[in-house]
Order: structure tokens, then sequence, then C-alpha cells
């Protein structure tokens, strides 16, 4: 049980992470710390990985129940 939960954790956290870049992508807003400005296009690879890693976690969720079933 708690392999479960920890999976459908972590796939929301990336889910969410995700949304966050494209919300970013869409209104085209800067993101800069300090001195560092960070460019759009990191915003593009950030949700290509996380919704990868989402989609990841998401799926061996759905093999590990159907292992223990």
């Amino acid at each position: 049980m708690r392999e479960q939960k920890y999976l459908l954790i972590s796939a929301t956290i990336f889910a969410l992470i995700s949304l966050l870049h494209v919300m970013r992508l869409v209104a085209n807003l800067p993101v800069q710390f300090g001195t560092i400005a960070f460019p759009i296009w990191g915003s593009w690879l950030g949700s290509i990985v996380a919704a990868g890693l989402s989609i990841w976690a998401l799926r061996l969720m759905s093999q590990w129940k159907q292992s223990h079933t």
C-alpha cells in the first residue's frame, strides 16, 4: 500500500511541475534569480521531463496493482 501512495504522490507532484512549466510557456513569463535569467527553452525541457516522470510513476503504479491483485 505504501508503494502505491508513494507513486501516486510522485506522479501528482511531477504533473503539477509540468503544468507550471506549461503555464510559464503560455504566459511567456521571465524567471530570474539574482543576475541569472533562466531561458524559456528550460521550461520546454522541464515540462517534458516532469511529464515523463509523472507518466512513468503512473505506469509503475498500474503494474504494481496488476502484480498484487
